[in-house]
């Protein structure tokens, strides 16, 4: 018997990513109805915010479900940092006619809190995922004693056997070509993270908790292959970006069925952390990885104002386009419908 099924409860070992800012409930939903896990990104969203999409997600579905939150440290604001990162934002806020003084502060995304936990507990999410991490021992004392299953993903083999080391009950093994933000939360050193095809083997060995493969996989061939190499299951979130239960914006949609898809990087442009998304202007002429750029999540305040600009005239310049390196799967399809083109894949 698979043993993630048997961990998670659900029909197939499929895991939609969470994707922060592109989807709520609906696409959540969606999935765990074909047989799923699907996914409910927190980090960005207010304790009222958080309530309204549990009690769809709650009420959508009778299968289980997964909510995702970060654990990131918050950084401590650096003035001089900010004023480098708005000296170098300057020239495209003056192209803009846009007064950078009136840049407001803000983190934008929050690490898992007691005050979350509070926000949640009602609801007793069947799973809980993490990216940078864990939550501190006593918050994930609390998850567990929920009957929570506990993800999260891991960059490197070290990270994967620290994960394990500290409680998580599964491993998101988490490729270079995954798109958004990578999940390091032991080194800031890129160099050490693998694509899937080296990664996902080596921890599968290295762990004796079930290991699911994420990066890169867009379609049923793509599922079979990560299988072969020993995952217990995978996660897909590029291939969902474009099913209408999604709210990613019509440039973003527009990006990721065109060539510009063809070429991504990891940017820290957009939030202060590394993360891949389709090259754009900003990517180009300022990066794509600035020394200028605050701590994630303290980026993201001084090029709002310059996103939203752009977009109102129609381009994503200034966008964080988020995507995998391999969009060819991204259509504009129902999530159920995806899902079961996915599942072929486990059955070849």
């Amino acid at each position: 018997m698979n043993t993630l099924l048997a961990l998670l409860g659900t029909e197939l070992p499929l895991i939609q990513a969470p994707m922060a800012g592109v989807q709520g409930a609906a696409l959540a939903v969606a999935v765990c109805n074909a047989g799923g896990l699907g996914s409910l990104p927190c980090a960005m969203l207010t304790p009222e915010a958080l309530q309204v999409e549990l009690t769809s997600l709650s009420h959508g579905t009778t299968h289980p479900w997964n909510l995702n939150f970060f654990c990131h440290t918050p950084p401590v604001p650096d003035a001089a940092c900010e004023a480098r990162w708005r000296e170098a934002l300057a020239p495209f806020y003056a192209e803009a006619g846009l007064d950078i003084h009136a840049v407001p502060t803000g983190a934008g995304r929050v690490p898992f809190s007691h005050a979350a936990a509070d926000a949640i507990e009602s609801f007793r999410p069947p799973v809980m995922s993490f990216h940078f991490g864990l939550p501190a021992p006593d918050l994930l004392a609390r998850v567990k004693g929920w009957g929570s299953v506990v993800l999260s993903s891991a960059t490197t083999v070290e990270e994967a056997r620290w994960l394990v080391a500290n409680g998580a009950d599964a491993v998101i093994a988490q490729g270079l070509e995954a798109g958004g933000h990578r999940g390091h939360f032991l080194s800031h050193d890129l160099s050490q993270q693998m694509g899937s095809v080296a990664l996902l083997p080596q921890i599968v060995a290295a762990v004796d908790v079930p290991v699911i493969a994420a990066g890169g996989i867009a379609d049923a061939a793509g599922v079979a292959a990560a299988m072969a190499l020993g995952a217990a299951g995978i996660q897909v979130g590029t291939a969902y970006l474009c099913c209408p239960e999604t709210t990613t914006s019509a440039l973003h949609r527009a990006a990721l069925q065109s060539e510009a898809a063809h070429h991504t990087a990891l940017t820290n442009l957009f939030t202060g952390r590394p993360a891949r998304g389709i090259v754009n202007r900003v990517m180009r002429e300022l990066g794509p990885m600035s020394p200028a750029a605050p701590a994630f999540p303290l980026a993201t305040a001084a090029m709002a104002p310059l996103r939203a600009h752009f977009e109102a005239l129609g381009s994503g310049d200034f966008s964080p386009l988020w995507s995998g390196q391999n969009a060819s799967g991204c259509r504009s399809i129902p999530a159920a419908e995806l899902t079961h083109q996915l599942a072929q894949g486990f059955n070849p």
